[in-house]
């Protein structure tokens, strides 16, 4: 299926419109070794490019998956693998965060479950609050110098620190060249100040949950409550008991009329609005199946009239996410009353 390419910020690399996610491969998300190679092999040979994993996606077992299907294909330098680091990736207190210790043992570890040399981008899975970014981005700009890595960026990081991890890279020679935000119809919040700072300093975005945990693919309705839940499922993000959640079953009724008038799908309506914005690069997706990637392949080349992102506009105004459970990232300023208040 050819389709066109997208620069990946100011590195030269090009990528696909649609990068391959796989938080569900493991025992998390039950896609099975065998399950994950068959997507990983038909999003190449369908000309996806781009494969995201981390390090904590079902606890290591993802990287693994990915390393051993391209292992055995033989195929690795076909791709732009990422992969990210930060959250736990078991119990003991020293696997997680962003210090300069635990990257060089994190990036060994994924190193040896990918199967490979290099990574080709490599980031710093959410802000560490407990560690200097300044530190952080020294790390990852020494890893580059060695070859370890080829770039390195960050994943739902506010604005400012984005911006203050651009003037930290620069000062060091190698500026971070990805964020990878949550963006969808239902969460645009980022469209306030994240896309125009990577649109700004030419940072590659790489954008995930672009069918906002499964509301945008027809798998959510409003009525009834048993359809919502898997054993993954996010209750902040599905729980219809939640004024939120039902806002964003009404507006996805709303939605699946606009697509319907213009002879869409609702997957290839969300996947056209969020690579119609000129800020993002690629989109992550996240298929369990065969026959769920099909659809979301074909729907990569959808463009939407003005008319029809206007009608979107109306439904969920520019720059409003409807629920804080798809924001993937609450600063400490908001999420910790002592920080608001003199004790």
């Amino acid at each position: 299926m050819p389709y066109e390419y997208r620069t990946l910020g100011r590195t030269g690399v090009r990528v696909s419109p649609l990068a391959l996610g796989t938080m569900n491969f493991g025992s998390y998300g039950r896609v099975s070794p065998v399950d994950g190679a068959q997507l990983i092999s038909a999003a190449i040979e369908a000309g996806v490019n781009v494969i995201d994993t981390a390090d904590v996606y079902s606890h290591t077992e993802a990287e693994s998956i990915v390393g051993s299907a391209l292992a055995e294909a033989g195929n690795r330098d076909e791709v732009i693998l990422s992969t990210k680091f930060h959250h736990p990736i078991d119990d003991n207190p020293q696997h997680r965060g962003s210090s300069r210790r635990w990257i060089h043992r994190a990036l060994e570890g994924s190193l040896r479950r990918l199967r490979t040399d290099y990574i080709d981008i490599y980031q710093a899975h959410r802000p560490d609050d407990n560690t200097e970014l300044e530190e952080t981005i020294d790390t990852l700009v020494d890893l580059v110098r060695a070859g370890k890595i080829r770039y390195y960026g960050t994943s739902t990081f506010p604005a400012a620190q984005v911006v203050e991890a651009q003037w930290l890279g620069r000062a060091r020679g190698v500026r971070p060249a990805t964020e990878q935000p949550p963006y969808s119809i239902l969460a645009r919040s980022i469209e306030r100040d994240l896309l125009p700072v990577t649109e700004q300093y030419g940072i590659g975005t790489l954008v995930w949950s672009p069918l906002a945990g499964g509301w945008l693919s027809g798998h959510y309705r409003q009525e009834g409550k048993d359809h919502t839940w898997t054993r993954w499922a996010n209750p902040l993000r599905h729980d219809m008991d939640l004024e939120v959640n039902r806002a964003k079953a009404a507006a996805v009724q709303k939605l699946e009329k606009i697509a319907a008038q213009a002879g869409l799908t609702l997957l290839q309506l969300a996947l056209g609005f969020v690579l119609a914005h000129p800020g993002v690069t690629t989109a992550i997706v996240g298929p369990r199946t065969l026959e769920q990637l099909a659809p979301q392949l074909e729907a990569q080349g959808v463009m939407l009239s003005h008319d029809i992102l206007d009608a979107i506009d109306e439904v969920v105004p520019p720059g409003i996410t409807l629920s804080p459970g798809d924001l993937g990232y609450i600063a400490p300023a908001i999420s910790r009353p002592e920080l608001r208040r003199r004790q």
